[in-house]
């Protein structure tokens, strides 16, 4: 993998108006091995280079939490996904029983029922209530150490869903302990 450097473009091949100086511009190019070994191009900005923008102690934590948010994104993606098809009935809530605590699980059983029931009914749109859902979007923010709470938004035929989670994390596994569909 190559790094990259900006370098400023020559002003002979930018044109402005009478009077006005070129505007500078900076363009991506290669780095070499002497840029790479710190040593600065003889047309770089003075200046010194910044090593680690995040910080020396930063660096790790920021790390392992940019790592915990992507799995807890993916969980949540995952999780939402199957749980609206529970709620559509091409899915059987047993699957969710490692992913849930038991009462998630029991409400989602519960309104999963109640959904059935009112497809059977005599309204022509309730059968098609929670049909070919797709999670278009998920967003966690961490707020505790091994707290986790993330909203999707996820659509289907009929309308936009809004989906709020709360994952806890115990034993290095993580189990959402809250699971709120609108």
């Amino acid at each position: 993998m190559s790094a990259l450097h900006l370098a400023p473009t020559s002003p002979a091949s930018e044109r402005s108006a009478p009077g006005i100086p070129p505007a500078r511009r900076l363009a991506a190019v290669p780095a070499t091995d002497e840029m790479s070994a710190g040593h600065r191009p003889a047309d770089a900005p003075p200046g010194p280079r910044p090593t680690n923008p995040a910080g020396a102690g930063d660096n790790g934590r920021s790390l392992r939490i940019a790592g915990e948010n992507r799995e807890v994104c993916a969980i949540t993606r995952g999780t939402v996904q199957a749980a609206i098809e529970v709620l559509a009935g091409t899915r059987p809530v047993q699957q969710l029983s490692r992913r849930l605590d038991q009462r998630c699980l029991a409400s989602l059983q519960h309104r999963a029922a109640l959904t059935r029931r009112l497809a059977a009914g005599p309204s022509p749109t309730a059968g098609r209530l929670h049909r070919n859902p797709v999670v278009r979007s998920v967003r966690a923010c961490e707020v505790a150490a091994g707290i986790y709470e993330a909203s999707a938004v996820v659509v289907d035929e009929l309308r936009v869903r809004a989906v709020a989670v709360r994952l806890e994390r115990s034993n290095q596994v993580w189990r959402i302990t809250a699971l709120e569909i609108g």
